[in-house]
């Protein structure tokens, strides 16, 4: 549908919740609507509208220009330090900040809202699912509001308390929601997810990962009532291939690109845990001696969990020389590289050297993998990334476990994690392993084409949303 088709006086606002998977998800399916034509709005606090642009990558970068942001006013909040030490692995340095908040962003949204509803004809207002109360301020306004679901829609099923028949008849295991989870945050999603529901919801994913989770989630009385839109993955789709005059972004290309150029095909393991994982020394350093022992290419990601505001003091975005010293002579010999700050984390996913990716699991990450076809190497850290390490080893069949979401208390010795990736990179399984995440991320492509599953289910929501 082209842009001169679309209805300007339907207003899209975009609310995420303030951490960075989902900050990204909804920038992307903003990015995505306002192609059609909409008007769309992104709001969210100042620092975190900030971190959404400074970070968002696979996109033009004129096509920031189509999106209206809005700061919303929160108090000032706290910003420690991530503690590596703490008893949980879950981010719960971050709670303080989301308590804030969801207390406070509540008043400027529903200023926005009003301003917007008095000049369009519909406000229509997509919320993280962690945002309850936005849905709330769209129905005082006589809006709409869809919610949208950052996760793997499995996991609504891998939750549920007693399981779900689809596990059993897969052999897969569910896996309890607050073990995953400190107490803190089970009690604090428990008050932001429940204040009002939508009249529908999206979810970014696609048939190819989880057809028949989609149909098992739409059988659920309470959800059966509700519009759904499966619309991934949100996440740029970027030109499989090794040429640098190829795989381009909106941006200069980050050194290690370069690098990537030179090494040959499906020779290096990308390593990243994400924006919310911290490992202690000691497991950094086994970590290390495995890379260093398994004699692979790589690129390592190493930096620490984000702070709540990234760009207030040493956050996890700066560069750590402590860290580079590990691996100095592979870097040296040029066999590798560790990168202490942000990376461009798709340009090394659809890149042609690269083998695998050894990964906390995360939704974002996942999808930005399987899309690019790279097979995963898993090392699940909190919330839902146990079940997605689940869901990818012994249903979708493109992973290696690397350590058991149980074991989150030990340090992982060098020798059981050099293995693994010897495995993934050297033996005859680790290759079956990358032919089937090259098959199935055709499919998942093939759902965000012109005539995809994804692209019809997106391009329903539009039509829906700028009904007459």
């Amino acid at each position: 549908m082209g842009i001169e088709s679309m209805d300007s006086s339907v207003a899209l606002v975009a609310v995420p919740f303030p951490a960075q998977g989902h900050l990204n998800q909804l920038m992307h399916l903003s990015l995505l609507v306002a192609s059609r034509g909409l008007s769309v709005h992104y709001a969210a606090p100042a620092a975190h509208v900030r971190q959404a642009k400074s970070r968002v990558h696979g996109w033009d970068a004129k096509a920031l220009a189509s999106i209206h942001f809005h700061d919303l006013d929160v108090p000032t909040f706290k910003s420690p330090d991530p503690d590596p030490a703490a008893a949980s692995p879950f981010p719960s340095h971050l709670l303080p900040m989301w308590e804030t908040y969801s207390a406070a962003a509540r008043v400027p949204l529903a200023s926005l809202l009003e301003r917007l509803s008095a000049t369009h004809r519909r406000v229509v207002v997509v919320y993280d699912h962690m945002n309850s109360f936005a849905a709330a301020e769209a129905a005082r306004v006589d809006g709409e509001a869809y919610g949208l679901v950052c996760v793997a829609i499995s996991n609504h099923l891998a939750w549920m308390p007693d399981g779900h028949q689809l596990l059993r008849d897969r052999g897969l295991r569910s896996v309890p929601m607050d073990a995953c989870m400190s107490k803190e945050f089970v009690e604090y999603m428990a008050r932001v997810t429940t204040e009002a529901e939508g009249a529908g919801f999206l979810m970014n994913t696609c048939r190819a990962l989880e057809g028949e989770f989609l149909d098992a989630v739409a059988e659920i009385p309470d959800i059966k009532r509700q519009k759904r839109f499966a619309v991934g993955p949100l996440n740029p789709l970027l030109p499989l291939a090794t040429e640098p005059d190829v795989v381009t972004t909106a941006t200069a290309r980050h050194d290690c690109m370069r690098w990537l150029d030179a090494q040959p095909p499906a020779s290096v393991l990308y390593v990243s845990f994400g924006t919310t994982s911290s490992f202690l020394p000691e497991q950094i350093a086994e970590l290390a001696a495995a890379i260093k022992g398994s004699r692979q290419r790589f690129i390592w990601v190493l930096r620490d969990a984000d702070r709540a505001d990234i760009f207030a003091g040493n956050s996890g975005g700066d560069s750590r020389p402590r860290y580079e010293k590990l691996l100095s002579e592979e870097q040296a010999q040029g066999t590798g590289l560790v990168i202490t700050g942000w990376a461009p984390q798709l340009e090394i996913l659809a890149h042609g050297a690269t083998a695998a990716f050894m990964s906390h699991c995360g939704w974002n990450s996942t999808m930005e993998s399987l899309s690019h076809g790279k097979p995963i190497l898993a090392w699940p850290m909190h919330s839902d990334q146990p079940w997605d390490a689940e869901l990818l080893c012994n249903y979708l069949r493109v992973a290696m476990l690397v350590r058991p979401w149980e074991k989150h208390g030990e340090v992982v010795a060098a020798g059981a994690i050099q293995e693994v990736i010897e495995k993934a990179m050297l033996s005859e399984k680790g290759t079956a392993l990358r032919q089937r995440a090259k098959l199935l991320g055709e499919a998942v492509r093939a759902a965000v084409a012109d005539n995809g599953s994804s692209t019809k289910d997106l391009h329903d929501f539009v039509a829906h949303i700028t009904r007459i």
